[in-house]
């Protein structure tokens, strides 16, 4: 109740209050913030997937203005020589308000991308949105096969169903690419698994399926359970360094990010950045508000 009743007075809060824990978790608000916490991240060896804050807009002007801000990012970055690819939301692009118009925006960003040889990352939002999500990455895969990736997510009962009836889209020399995580969006049960154990055994399972099945997976989770039942399916199924990664959020459980990378695993970091930061981290709160154990803690410790 204390955690609920913080996460939803948080909005009320100063900015200035709410970004002393949201700096360590957000590259800064300019692009060229985002490009020194790329670079210093590529100099410490990881790669990076980069993140536009916004999502659920009001109006398709801001589908637009999102549109031309991602534009720009890729440029920025390829210019800078970043090693990193690019995550999208599609709700930042109009997906609850017009999906044909949100498909035309991010096929533009992925036309973009792969103009560069580089990658997008289609993010699953909540409930409302996956059959939308997974058609639109249906139609952008169809025209751009090696440049664009899903999320799905394992606490959804649905995930393994999607995960096979996805398969028809595989083949050995164009495999499917997709990020499995946890989940944060608030579900009810009949939706979503709901305890701890019952999640980290679905992510576990989903996951053996696209080792078993040629997928690669962006492995994105901070749960040090996960990570070891991650490696143990790794050396079952003798999975090469080159056909699956690990991903992390940014300013998250740096020494286990580290020790993965010492181990030899590719590690890729989500680095979130932008105006809208404020808004992220209070719907992030609201959303989960277990979240706030781990702000306090920053807060009295710095990570």
């Amino acid at each position: 109740m204390i955690n609920r009743l913080i996460a939803s007075t948080l909005p009320l809060f100063p900015k200035r209050l709410v970004w002393l824990f949201s700096r360590s978790y957000i590259a800064g608000e300019t692009v060229d913030e985002a490009m020194r916490v790329c670079r210093a991240l590529n100099d410490d060896g990881m790669k990076t997937t980069i993140d536009i804050l916004g999502e659920f807009i009001q109006n398709l002007e801001e589908a637009e203005k999102n549109r031309d801000e991602y534009l720009a990012l890729i440029d920025v970055t390829q210019r800078s020589r970043i090693d990193g690819n690019y995550s999208v939301k599609p709700t930042m692009f109009g997906l609850l308000i017009d999906a044909d118009a949100c498909y035309h925006h991010i096929r533009e960003i992925v036309a973009k991308a792969a103009g560069y040889g580089n990658f997008i990352r289609i993010d699953m939002e909540d409930s409302n949105c996956v059959d939308l999500e997974i058609r639109l990455f249906r139609r952008i895969k169809a025209e751009f096969p090696e440049s664009v990736g899903l999320v799905v997510q394992a606490y959804l009962r649905r995930t393994l169903d999607d995960l096979k009836g996805l398969m028809d889209l595989h083949s050995p020399t164009l495999p499917l690419n997709f990020r499995i995580c946890k989940g944060i969006y608030a579900e009810p049960r009949r939706i979503a698994f709901q305890r701890h154990d019952e999640i980290n055994a679905h992510f576990l399972e989903d996951l053996e399926f696209m080792f078993q099945n040629g997928i690669y997976p962006g492995i994105a989770t901070h749960d040090r359970a996960l990570v070891e039942g991650a490696l143990a399916l790794i050396d079952r199924y003798d999975m090469g360094r080159d056909r699956y990664e690990f991903q992390m959020l940014y300013g998250v459980t740096p020494e286990l990010r580290r020790m993965l990378i010492d181990a030899g695993h590719t590690m890729r970091v989500y680095v979130p950045y932008g105006r809208h930061w404020f808004g992220y981290s209070t719907r992030r709160l609201k959303e989960n508000p277990k979240i706030v154990n781990s702000i306090v803690k920053s807060l009295l410790l710095r990570g």
